[in-house]
């Protein structure tokens, strides 16, 4: 088969704008992973208990309502009257048994009080040794989490290679390798911003 010099050019420019194409989802992809590593250690961090009430640490756990398992939060009011207390208000008083029994069942480690209306769980008072304990577990969560951010910017950079040696201009593929690097500085902003605020909640009295 003849392919004219025109036809070669075209050829060249549609290889190079499908690389480009790649390339720019490679960047995309990545940065959706990262996020998603940051999102999973906010979630983490939501459930360790630090002595403080949040009602984050519920966030995990569902009853039936109605064959539908939802979350707490989808058929009660929840809130923190005081920095020791969480009340729980089903929005249905049949509801106070399977909140009650599924706080029971979690491993939250308070027990809960009802009076036939509201739940209330009161958080125990944590000790020095116990918050560093927590702020240790925390800061090896947050490591976790820059390991997966490096990771993705490790298998971002090696496609960015293999597309430069597909066609992509070198000076091209620094420049998104430069935009990766960016990404993942970013997040691992985010993940220390994020330990920091966690440690000194935990460790606020």
């Amino acid at each position: 088969m003849y392919f004219s010099p025109r036809s070669n050019v075209t050829l060249f420019y549609i290889k190079k704008t499908k690389v480009m194409t790649d390339v720019k989802q490679i960047l995309k992809s990545t940065e959706t992973k990262m996020a998603a590593s940051v999102s999973f250690l906010d979630e983490t961090f939501a459930h360790i208990r630090a002595g403080k009430a949040n009602p984050r640490i519920l966030d995990g756990l569902h009853v039936e309502y109605y064959g539908n398992h939802l979350p707490i939060s989808a058929v009660a009011t929840i809130t923190t009257p005081d920095a020791k207390t969480i009340t729980i208000q089903p929005w249905e008083k049949a509801m106070i048994g399977p909140i009650e029994k599924a706080i029971m069942a979690s491993e939250i480690g308070i027990t809960p009080v009802n009076n036939g209306e509201v739940i209330r769980l009161s958080l125990p008072i944590v000790t020095e040794e116990r918050r560093k304990q927590l702020v240790k577990q925390a800061k090896h969560e947050a490591e976790e989490s820059k390991v997966s951010i490096r990771n993705a910017r490790r298998d971002a950079m090696d496609l960015v290679k293999k597309a430069i040696k597909e066609g992509l201009p070198e000076d091209e593929g620094k420049e998104i390798e430069g935009e990766i690097q960016k990404v993942h500085d970013k997040f691992i902003k985010k993940i220390d911003d994020l330990f920091l605020l966690k440690e000194k909640e935990i460790m606020t009295v």
